[in-house]
């Protein structure tokens, strides 16, 4: 019995936040953010970037709900600024600039370590809605044994996110300067796709409250 709920939760779990995450979804900011970069200096983004996503993942799954509640933070605000920070990424790409521009006086080691971090790490390896998604696993049940599966689930999903960034940069390959350009002002069209779902993801309960909308 125990077996059989654990396994249930389990692929409840994974399913939830391969959904938040979207490891493919990853692929097209990433390649975007390192097209002129070598192929040691992207890989160590993509690290740096998982990295990072595991660890917020795993810092608001175990104490998420302590700090949401301490801040008065809900997870639509959370949404909202996502999808903005999203939109803009998304217009630059889709004018065939950087996502986030060099600056004159920082190295490129220091500016892939800026952008792996942000907004590489948070909010796009780890968004709004997959810290959500990692707060209510861990707090419609606090078992031992759900924190064990959820920290399990949040490792191979970033395991995977890193496998699709790595199989996306082979990919890219490919297309030659030409069209890395021509696929990075797509990849820009469709984050921005996703930035209007995020936001309205995240305004529809907001403004449903204020107007007193059930």
């Amino acid at each position: 019995m125990f077996w059989d709920e654990s396994r249930s939760f389990a692929i409840f779990a994974f399913v939830s936040l391969f959904t938040m995450v979207n490891p493919i979804g990853v692929v097209p900011p990433y390649l975007g953010m390192t097209a002129g970069m070598t192929a040691e200096q992207s890989r160590r983004v993509a690290r740096r970037a998982v990295v990072t996503g595991l660890g917020v993942l795993l810092l608001f799954a175990l104490t998420g709900q302590v700090v949401f509640s301490f801040f008065g933070i809900s997870a639509d605000s959370l949404r909202v600024v996502g999808g903005i920070i999203f939109l803009l990424l998304g217009y630059r790409m889709l004018l065939g600039h950087v996502p986030r521009e060099r600056e004159v006086a920082e190295t490129t080691d220091e500016y892939a370590t800026d952008i792996s971090i942000t907004p590489l790490g948070v909010p796009i390896v780890c968004g709004p809605g997959s810290i959500a998604t990692a707060i209510l696993l861990t707090t419609q049940d606090p078992s031992p044994s759900h924190y064990a599966i959820t920290v399990a689930v949040i490792a191979v999903i970033m395991l995977l996110t890193y496998l699709a960034m790595m199989s996306g940069r082979r990919i890219m390959g490919f297309f030659g300067e030409s069209g890395t350009i021509v696929l990075m002002r797509i990849m820009g069209l469709i984050i921005m796709a996703i930035a209007i779902e995020f936001l309205i993801a995240g305004l529809t309960p907001i403004v449903r409250t204020m107007l007193g909308i059930g």
